[in-house]
């Protein structure tokens, strides 16, 4: 009988630190001795680049526009410590659904035996959660992903874009769908930032599983086309991304997230906006804004 392998997915707004943070955990892992593939479901085509000294490889999408058969060794590519790299891809611009290539590549993957033949102990899919589509909501509706994360920073658009995923979890939760792991709260320095985060994962009866600060190290990594877990694997934001990978691994209970609605969501974030004016000003010292 085969092992049971832990898939997870992360989501998480453009931009926001998503195929950074899911890279270093599969980096993380690798150097831990587990058999890790990372599963880049963004167009962008870009999640696992820093896992291959910041080269892309050939999408699954692109490959099977360009013959009928496709074998999985010619789109799964090994990157830094073993890692096994795939990217689904996307449409042509312009046509079709971005999250076609979630369904397309998973499904070659399963005919073709992958994930069993090779050994592996977990799957990570790195998908865009800015929103929740059909196609993008795969991992979650289908039930791919046994735990799905989101990455958010304190700023309005990253805690809008996890809220809605969110809901997408609450709706697919009675059908058989993952459920929600918890928060990766990302480009949290300043205190106030922290207390956001805090206040929103409360509200919407979740947690954080790790805290996340902004990092020059992190930069300067990517710029070698590394991760930080290979480029500067002593660092304190090594270290960081150590905590949390193991933290991932170790995950074992999700739930159902209570999203707010948006009109709740928007008067939440009007009240942290006069606080942050009034903290500003100096009318008041590092206190939450009370919602």
């Amino acid at each position: 009988m085969s092992k049971k392998i832990k898939q997870i997915a992360i989501y998480g707004k453009g931009g926001i630190g998503k195929s950074t943070t899911t890279s270093n955990i599969s980096a993380a892992l690798s150097t831990m001795g587990y058999k890790v593939m990372q599963f880049g479901c963004d167009p962008k085509s870009d999640s696992t680049n820093t896992l291959r000294g910041g080269q892309y490889i050939p999408t699954v999408l692109d490959t099977l526009r360009e013959r009928n058969k496709v074998k999985a060794s010619e789109v799964v590519f090994e990157g830094f410590n073993g890692i096994y790299c795939v990217e689904a891809g996307g449409p042509a611009p312009g046509v079709g659904c971005a999250g076609r290539g979630i369904i397309t590549a998973v499904e070659l993957m399963k005919q073709q035996k992958v994930f069993e033949e090779l050994d592996l102990d977990i799957i990570i899919y790195d998908v865009l959660g800015d929103v929740v589509c059909g196609g993008f909501a795969v991992p979650i509706r289908e039930g791919i992903a046994q735990h799905v994360f989101t990455v958010s920073s304190a700023d309005f658009m990253a805690v809008y874009a996890a809220n809605n995923l969110f809901k997408g979890i609450k709706k697919y939760s009675n059908a058989g769908g993952a459920l929600l792991g918890g928060v990766i709260a990302n480009s949290i320095n300043a205190l106030y930032s922290k207390e956001i985060i805090d206040d929103f994962v409360k509200l919407t009866n979740t947690q954080v599983v790790e805290y996340v600060p902004r990092s020059v190290t992190v930069t300067q990594s990517e710029l070698q086309g590394k991760t930080t877990i290979e480029a500067a694997p002593k660092s304190a934001q090594a270290e960081v991304y150590r905590s949390l990978a193991n933290k991932i691994y170790n995950h074992t209970e999700s739930k159902v997230p209570t999203p707010l609605e948006t009109q709740e969501l928007r008067e939440w974030a009007s009240k942290w906006a006069d606080h942050l004016l009034a903290l500003e000003s100096g009318e008041v010292r590092g206190v939450a804004a009370g919602v």
